[in-house]
């Protein structure tokens, strides 16, 4: 309990700010503009896919319904498979998240990462799956599995109204719609952390030294079929940092854990087809491991570790009033979203 605190106490003001951005871009960016730039076989279309999904806050179930849609709408397989992504690899407000835990070079490099994936993903499939026909999509089939209601009404009347009701809509929906998408699992990925630093030995991973490649290849094997968001890997990453984990390994685990999970696989083999799928995890793969070499062998590796060292020693050192009382906010607003809001819409 205690690690899980130290990690919340970390995070919580840049979650907040995270959380209050991602509301602005949802309340008044009108979601005509990414339908308008996705469509087209061209690479244009993926390029803009990549660059609309890199800052786009959705949990990594929750993209599913929206790439869906446009892909309904007419956007091609490539755009759509660049924002599946660069969608749930990072957001707004996961890349602050990661600048709290894990230092400004992993905030930089995430979604740099995450948008080349994309780029190459909606290439592959553009040029090696030529059968672009546009499928009927029951809703069903698009259902976000993390519990979270779209109401495309409600959406089109906030972004369409006065700036105070587009405020109030930001508000809603970074502080409530927001948390019920992945404040479970924000809350999971603290605990898997928190239970890591405390039972996994020290010196675990030093096992894997000398073999980074092994320890990517066992990262890939454990992120893939697990659901986790964007966020709440950023505290396994550090857990397992801590305990030894070389950065790339840990970039590899931020990159395919979020874009690759059971629901966004089955899916994409439903609505896309057998060989999208197998393009597209290709893709996260080849990409995930290229840019972990990058980070172990190119890059110097003080870079990626001084943010860990640092977070660790914030610990040591106590936390401030101020990181106290947005704890106390976090919890507050993730309890009226998990349970009040919830509640009540059901009982509705």
């Amino acid at each position: 309990m205690q690690e899980i605190i130290n990690l919340v106490n970390e995070m919580s003001p840049y979650l907040l700010l995270g959380f209050l951005l991602a509301g602005l871009m949802h309340a008044f960016v009108p979601g005509m503009v990414y339908q308008h730039y996705l469509g087209g076989k061209g690479f244009r279309s993926v390029f803009y896919g990549a660059l609309f999904g890199v800052p786009l806050p959705l949990c990594s179930c929750g993209v599913i319904p929206t790439a869906m849609s446009l892909r309904k709408e007419g956007a091609s397989k490539g755009a759509t498979t660049a924002f599946l992504i660069a969608t749930p690899e990072t957001g707004i407000d996961s890349i602050i998240a990661t600048y709290s835990l894990l230092g400004l070079p992993f905030a930089i490099l995430r979604p740099i990462a995450a948008f080349c994936n994309a780029l190459l993903g909606g290439w592959l499939i553009n040029r090696f799956d030529h059968d672009d026909k546009a499928v009927e999509i029951e809703e069903s089939e698009t259902k976000c599995c993390c519990g979270c209601d779209d109401d495309d009404d409600d959406d089109d009347d906030e972004k369409s109204g006065s700036f105070v009701g587009k405020l109030l809509g930001a508000l809603k929906f970074g502080y409530i719609e927001m948390m019920q998408d992945i404040g479970k699992w924000l809350i999971i990925g603290l605990i898997v952390a928190g239970l890591i630093t405390v039972f996994v030995p020290d010196d675990f991973f030093a096992m894997f030294r000398g073999n980074t490649q092994l320890s990517m290849l066992l990262v890939l094997c454990i992120a893939i079929p697990m659901y986790i968001c964007a966020t709440g890997s950023i505290p396994i990453a550090v857990a397992l940092m801590l305990k030894g984990l070389t950065p790339g390994a840990a970039l590899v685990l931020l990159m395919a854990g979020p874009a690759c999970n059971m629901a966004s696989i089955l899916v994409i083999n439903k609505v896309m087809g057998r060989r999208s799928l197998i393009l597209y995890l290709a893709s996260i793969f080849t990409m995930a491991i290229f840019w972990g070499h990058v980070v172990d062998y190119v890059l110097p590796a003080e870079w990626f570790r001084t943010g860990v060292l640092e977070a660790a020693c914030c610990h040591e050192a106590g936390i401030s009033w101020f990181n106290t009382a947005c704890t106390i906010v976090l919890i507050v607003l993730l309890f009226n979203a998990l349970v009040i809001s919830k509640a009540h819409h059901h009982h509705e």
